[in-house]
């Protein structure tokens, strides 16, 4: 077992060391994810690597915990990776000159890596990353629950508190969106009143409709409809595959496991619309593989890139079906995902097609954290127009740093 915070390296080489001949060994990071067999995989992924490059190690660094904070402050060592992978791309990354240019590596294939997937890691004309799944999260509803209620699947947001506080008895709630009450919710509200966090580098989560739907969002916490304090969080589908509560937010990667706890007795949905007429948002997510443009191994670096997430197709199809559910940025592997393409699985990835938001370029750890402060005391009663005019403008300074 490895204890909480750890850092732990497979090598290519199974006695732990480079392979005999590579004259290079690339460090490559992964967070933690919850899936099983990912790490096997990521460490196979680059034997298969090093067999086509024998001048070419990789040491495959399984990151625990706080991903983020561990990679942002390794980044600033020595010891920073060769590539790595991140979750919310920010512009911030590129700005302070942390990730090399990979226009190069694409090739012929950049038309058929989807739209938003090349928007996503484009800073001032140029790609900065390879994105290596898209994450689609959305609600999941028991369907047997809803029915029994007498309960239509929520298609606004009055229609989601109503449910959620019908849905809630002395022996369990209505909904779970996070440990905290809050997780995605203040976004998603922001979204779903076609409201926006950033627009044209402004931070916009001020607004009259961001204001308005942020605000209701107390509506939950005052009819205490919501599942707080789980054993897992909202990522993980336990909650609503146990039973406990009737609706979840969560992502497409656990429907594998909903789907063998509940066979077909389960739904999917977008965040309603906050008002008739509105705007269903569903969140599009993901991991991007980066390259240290800091160092020492850049171009190997990025022969492992462009060799794993451009040329590799087949690895990306494993990748996206074989250890959770995720959707392939490359619309060709897309289409050969056969386990996306019925029931449930594809319903939401037609939501993502329709409904899907990503978090603006400049969403980094600093300004969400300002917007998800000012939400928690909104929701606790605070006034929402002055919390988020104050965090707005907080976020304004550390959004104008990034664009620096």
């Amino acid at each position: 077992m490895v204890a909480a915070g750890a850092v732990v390296g497979c090598s290519t080489d199974p006695a732990g060391g480079s392979p005999s001949g590579a004259k290079t060994t690339l460090n490559v990071w992964s967070h933690a994810y919850g899936e099983t067999g990912t790490q096997q995989a990521l460490t196979r992924y680059a034997t298969e690597f090093t067999k086509a490059h024998p001048d070419i190690a990789v040491k495959v660094t399984w990151v625990p915990g706080d991903y983020t904070a561990k990679l942002n402050a390794t980044l600033l060592t020595d010891a920073a990776p060769d590539v790595f992978e991140i979750g919310d791309f920010t512009e911030s990354l590129v700005r302070r000159g942390q990730v090399a240019v990979l226009d190069d590596i694409y090739g012929s294939a950049k038309s058929d890596f989807n739209q938003g997937a090349r928007d996503y890691v484009t800073v001032d004309g140029k790609l900065y990353g390879v994105k290596m799944i898209d994450d689609v999260m959305m609600l999941y509803y028991r369907k047997s629950a809803l029915a029994k209620a007498g309960i239509t699947p929520p298609r606004t947001f009055d229609e989601l508190v109503a449910a959620a506080k019908a849905l809630t008895t002395k022996s369990g709630k209505g909904l779970f969106v996070g440990n905290d009450g809050i997780g995605d919710t203040p976004a998603l509200a922001v979204f779903s009143n076609g409201g926006e966090l950033v627009a044209d580098g402004k931070a916009a989560f001020a607004s009259p409709k961001a204001v308005e739907s942020v605000a209701a969002l107390k509506r939950l916490h005052d009819d205490k409809s919501l599942l707080l304090g789980f054993t897992t969080d909202w990522w993980d589908p336990s909650a609503f595959t146990q039973n406990v509560v009737p609706m979840q937010w969560c992502g497409l990667w656990a429907m594998p496991a909903v789907k063998d706890a509940l066979g077909d007795d389960f739904g999917v949905l977008p965040w309603p619309a906050f008002k008739p007429g509105g705007t269903p948002v569903v969140r599009v997510g993901g991991w991007t593989s980066c390259v240290n443009a800091k160092g020492k191994q850049v171009e190997a670096a990025k022969q492992f890139v462009r060799w794993l997430w451009v040329e590799q197709t087949d690895l990306q199809k494993d990748w996206s079906e074989s250890y959770g559910f995720h959707v392939p940025p490359r619309k060709s592997v897309a289409a050969k995902a056969d386990k996306l393409t019925g029931g449930a699985a594809k319903e939401t990835v037609e939501l993502a097609a329709r409904h899907g938001k990503n978090n603006p370029s400049t969403w980094n750890t600093a300004v969400s954290t300002l917007f998800s402060a000012a939400a928690t005391e909104i929701v606790g009663g605070g006034d929402a127009a002055r919390l988020l005019a104050d965090a707005a403008a907080q976020a304004q300074t550390e959004i104008d740093k990034q664009r620096a």
